[in-house]
């Protein structure tokens, strides 16, 4: 079962997961205290059936006081009684030191880590699929339901349903009809819980879907919330949220009315059960077929019985959230990463070519690159232009493996991008996107992510050549100031000289530039391009551009249109020839020519002419 499946199968059709195969998955979740988990809950189970023993020694120990106490009997059976009741509460302690001894927090920590793994390993293209905020809810809430409650929960399930199953199986041994009693009525508990598990499942599960978004919805809320205040729909207005909230109100109001009618069934067989053992003790009594204390010591076990019972429902509705949580996390961890070819090789030289590339992405109709074919030559600039759509961010993201082409091949030096090492590749490539993600960390911290073994020189000069010092030097702190949610200290042009700067110190041969300058006002963009020119020399570059003066000086233009390589060539080859690059060009200048008229002003508006050009 998948992520995407349990997100959009309707809950009330979804397979139950049977109890063994949820076992399974809880050590399985636990990693490496797998066995320490395991033995917690063998000794969980043992403490309760020591319980039930314990409690079964009532029995003798009321036959021993009623009509006359039997003195020797009665500390006899006391002190059986408080020695299993002590083995019981010794058994639980060292069950529950999973929790207190940090084998529990040790698992989560591996789980989580597990899980940051698999977020590396998997495909892009997957991840990409997944809202941030759901993400979140399923590497930080999902893991504490399935570990940090699992112990409490399994305890007092347990405790409900082995202690008094115990207890009538020794029942049997004083009076077998009593006993016999007490074994139909508590174990009809279990039926009538599976007979509703169905429906109480749906609700549980239904709940986890609603609460996992709800949170997507909130981080989405949160992150654009300028945008929203900008128009004017951050409050009432903010109706994906609103929605989102009101389907959380649906969802945990009909899961409370799903779940009132099981407690209220189990309750009402638990006092029925009290009532016809009292009604049936009270007539063999009469009879004189039973003995009065037996039946008083009955009716003190099935007291103390009935809570726990009753409140069955109440700790498996929690058992069925921390199944929902397992199905989660298994879903996540299934997911397949790219496969990887043997031998593992690595590239000596730095050209690039997409020989015959297909590539087409899940749930769409038709592929987004066709047949394509194109060399890129190492240590020269190579400029991908087209439409939006054509295909040319895919390129590059095929090139960086975020997903493989369903047909062809990426090469880098004549090797296959899928020969070489996941590692070696993120080593090789260096990439400026148009929008910067920046850490809630220090200046520091976030150009040295690129290098951590860098020293302080070492990234100094990268932000000097990267056109950073004079800004980093206005920060309240300096190196030491923390740039805010997403870099938010920081204007986009000062983003875009960071994220240049982690680049250059990177120092990969390989740089893919997609519309790093698009967004910026001329100031920003000319302290950027000065950035851009330090890191592209001596490197194999491409570039993503919409604004075709901005890579006039480029050694090749790819025009990728449909998914196709259409043309190729210089600058002014390509307007010689006057075909698709051509038409482009001309509606640029027509544009731009439209815009200076209409501002009224030579300059005003003008774009800047300066050029990416591979120096």
């Amino acid at each position: 079962m998948t992520s995407d499946t349990l997100t959009s199968t309707p809950v009330s059709r979804r397979r139950l997961t049977p109890w063994q195969e949820t076992y399974r998955q809880l050590l399985r979740s636990a990693g490496p205290r797998a066995r320490e988990l395991r033995v917690a809950l063998l000794g969980l189970i043992a403490a309760a059936a020591l319980q039930g023993l314990a409690l079964a020694c009532l029995l003798p120990l009321f036959s021993a006081l009623l009509p006359v106490p039997d003195w020797p009997a009665v500390l006899a059976w006391l002190a059986v009684m408080t020695a299993l009741m002590g083995l019981a509460t010794l058994a639980r302690w060292r069950a529950q030191g999973f929790d207190f001894d940090g084998h529990m927090a040790v698992a989560t920590h591996a789980l989580r880590t597990r899980l940051g793994e698999q977020l590396r390993r998997m495909p892009l293209e997957r991840l990409q699929d997944r809202r941030t905020g759901e993400v979140n809810a399923t590497l930080l809430g999902n893991v504490d339901e399935n570990l940090n409650y699992a112990m409490t929960v399994l305890n007092l399930i347990l405790t409900a349903v082995v202690t008094p199953f115990v207890a009538a199986l020794a029942t049997l041994a004083v009076d077998w009809r009593m006993g016999l009693i007490l074994l139909l009525i508590f174990p009809a508990i279990i039926p009538l819980y599976r007979w509703r598990r169905p429906v109480f499942a749906g609700t549980m599960r239904g709940l986890a879907v609603a609460h996992q978004r709800t949170s997507g919805d909130i981080l989405e809320y949160t992150q654009g919330l300028p945008v929203l205040r900008a128009a004017r729909c951050a409050g009432e207005r903010a109706e994906r949220l609103q929605a989102s909230f009101a389907h959380l109100r649906e969802v945990q109001t009909r899961a409370q009315r799903t779940g009132s009618r099981p407690k209220v069934i189990i309750a009402s067989v638990v006092e029925l059960g009290l009532l016809l053992i009292v009604a049936v003790g009270v007539t063999w009594v009469i009879a004189g077929t039973l003995d009065v204390a037996v039946l008083a010591a009955l009716l003190v076990m099935i007291v103390r019985f009935a809570e726990p019972l009753a409140n069955f429902v109440n700790y498996t509705a929690i058992l069925e959230l921390i199944e929902t949580a397992l199905e989660r996390i298994e879903a996540l961890l299934a997911i397949e990463p790219l496969p990887q070819q043997t031998p593992p090789a690595v590239p000596a030289r730095f050209d690039i070519r997409f020989a015959g590339v297909t590539f087409q992405y899940a749930g769409t109709e038709r592929p987004v690159l066709r047949e394509l074919d194109a060399e890129l030559p190492a240590r020269r600039m190579t400029a991908l232009v087209g439409p939006s759509g054509s295909g040319k961010t895919t390129l590059t993201r095929l090139l960086m493996r975020h997903a493989d082409p369903q047909r062809g091949a990426v090469t880098i030096g004549g090797i296959d991008v899928r020969a070489i090492p996941p590692e070696t590749l993120n080593g090789l490539i260096s990439v400026v996107f148009q929008d910067v993600y920046l850490f809630d960390d220090t200046v520091l911290a976030n150009i040295r992510m690129a290098r951590p073994e860098a020293s302080d020189a070492e990234v100094e000069a990268a932000a000097h050549a990267a056109q950073c010092l004079e800004f980093i030097e206005r920060l309240p702190r300096r190196w030491q100031t923390r740039l805010g949610d997403i870099g938010g200290r920081l204007s986009g042009g000062e983003r875009q000289r960071i994220s240049i700067a982690r680049a250059l110190l990177k120092d990969a041969p390989i740089v893919v530039l997609d519309e790093p300058t698009a967004a910026l006002d001329t100031e920003s963009e000319r302290a950027v391009q000065r950035a851009i020119d330090a890191l592209v020399r001596d490197k194999t570059v491409i570039v993503i551009a919409h604004r075709l003066s901005t890579i006039a000086g480029a050694d090749r233009i790819l025009v990728i249109e449909d998914g196709r390589l259409v043309e190729q060539g210089h600058h002014g080859e390509l307007l010689v020839v006057g075909g698709r690059y051509r038409a482009m060009w001309d509606a640029q200048q027509r544009a731009k020519d439209w815009y200076l008229g209409l501002a009224g002003e030579p300059g005003n508006g003008k774009q800047s002419a300066r050029s990416f050009s591979a120096t």
